[in-house]
């Protein structure tokens, strides 16, 4: 079986849990001898045969064009790092085609593949609603347009059975290659635009999302928390939606033992510094444990809208030293900060899973998860409360501290909880679903 998958996060590419999402569920699914040749939003137009699981490390890399690939085997290259900036992989993927060029570009493909006879009033309409909204001068609408419009080679020159593609940002690329090459669809749903948002957020984002799940033959949802919020706010058919909970794997050469940089409690929050992730009730959790608890240290590690916003609120109200911002941190500086927190929060105001508690627990601490997770839904030894209620969360807090036998006593169970939940599990169910979505489609074009 042969997956083209699309995705906009995958490491080294990664700003968030999607990535380290697809990077285990990827390794998992070449495991079981599924073939992926994965796209992602890189400066050159290139696509990644992965055929074993070693491949998801090294990303071995083809050229569509043929001479380039030439030039690009001819290359040597000192490391990883520097093959992949030859290909453009970095941090922030950036546009490189005009935003004229992609409307005059966009038009010719609906033209020649959408307004085609073969066209069903349905399909036509799904089309034009995501069309409609993929507009804007944002830089991040620009690259997925630019994204789009790529898909088109790589649907119509590749050889494969299904097409999966992850999250609103590659919906259109998948529902393009699905009416190419008339192959099933799957498409991942990792975080709604509600969830990002914390409430009505983007429209444009919203329609983009209910046309991919519409145009889907089956949607795959990260959660029950997920399905119902996808049921209840995007009408997706029940009978169409299917749930596999993400996982956590550490790697091999990981270091676990403890690294203190405090020598009190240290407290953390990693993740996306935003709305979703409820920032700013952390911050009041830490207002009210420090006045109890004042050797305490609460770490936000993270990026995002709301830092700067949560420095200056920090800032006023005295927390000093006692309240330490990070910044961003790359995939070592992540697991040193694991090393030396003791507990760890995720407030969020809607999760559909969250990896990053897994992640968390695996390296032995007591974690603290909002009710509104998914992930919620899988772990057993963690404390769960309301994103809402800080002063239930400080009063924990306050007694783990105050009990410290009991919060290695949790983080110890809950370690050995999350190294039993395994990408295996998940992508022999993911498996499962390849071969009844084309099994389906094979009845229906026989």
């Amino acid at each position: 079986m042969k997956i083209l998958m699309f995705t906009w996060e995958f490491p080294p590419l990664i700003s968030g849990g999607l990535g380290m999402a697809c990077y285990g569920m990827v390794k998992a699914l070449l495991a079981l001898g599924i073939k992926i040749d994965l796209v992602l939003p890189t400066k050159e137009m290139v696509y990644f045969p992965l055929r074993e699981e070693s491949d998801a490390d090294t990303l071995p890399a083809v050229f569509l064009d043929t001479t380039m690939q030439t030039e690009y085997l001819s290359q040597r290259f000192v490391n990883l790092h520097e093959r992949l900036d030859y290909i453009g992989i970095s941090g922030r993927p950036e546009s490189y085609l005009q935003l004229n060029e992609l409307q005059k570009y966009m038009a010719a493909v609906q033209k020649q593949t959408w307004f085609s006879e073969s066209v069903t009033g349905e399909e036509h309409q799904i089309w034009d609603d995501m069309t409609a909204h993929l507009i804007g001068e944002e830089d991040l609408i620009k690259k997925v347009q630019e994204y789009t419009l790529r898909a088109e080679r790589f649907a119509r020159e590749l050889d494969y059975n299904l097409i999966h593609a992850h999250d609103w940002l590659t919906y259109p690329s998948g529902m393009l290659a699905r009416k190419i090459s008339q192959k099933p669809l799957v498409v991942h749903i990792h975080a709604t635009e509600f969830d990002r948002a914390g409430g009505p957020g983007d429209e444009r984002v919203h329609k983009i999302e209910h046309a991919g799940m519409m145009y889907a033959d089956l949607v795959i949802a990260v959660s029950q928390y997920t399905a119902q919020m996808i049921m209840s706010r995007y009408r997706i058919d029940t009978a169409k939606i299917r749930i596999v909970h993400n996982a956590f794997a550490l790697s091999d050469d990981t270091v676990l033992s403890k690294k203190r940089l405090f020598r009190g409690p240290t407290v953390l929050f990693l993740g996306r510094i935003t709305l979703q992730k409820g920032p700013d009730y952390y911050l009041d959790v830490a207002e009210r444990v420090l006045k109890v608890h004042p050797e305490a240290r609460f770490i936000m590690a993270g990026t995002g809208d709301m830092a700067r916003g949560l420095l200056r609120k920090s800032a006023s109200k005295r927390l000093q030293n006692k309240f330490l911002f990070t910044g961003f941190l790359d995939r070592a500086q992540v697991e040193e900060i694991l090393r030396a927190s003791d507990i760890y929060v995720l407030p969020s105001v809607s999760e559909p899973f969250g990896i990053s508690p897994l992640e968390a627990m695996a390296f032995g601490l007591t974690s603290i998860i909002s009710k509104q997770s998914g992930v919620s839904e899988v772990v057993h030894n963690a404390f769960k409360i309301d994103y809402w209620d800080v002063d239930l969360m400080a009063n924990t807090i306050n007694h783990l501290i105050e009990h410290p036998e009991q919060c290695v006593k949790v983080g110890i169970e809950g370690m050995h909880e999350v190294n039993k939940i395994h990408w295996n599990e998940a992508a022999e169910k993911i498996r499962e679903i390849y071969s009844a979505v084309l099994a389906a489609f094979i009845k229906r074009n026989s």
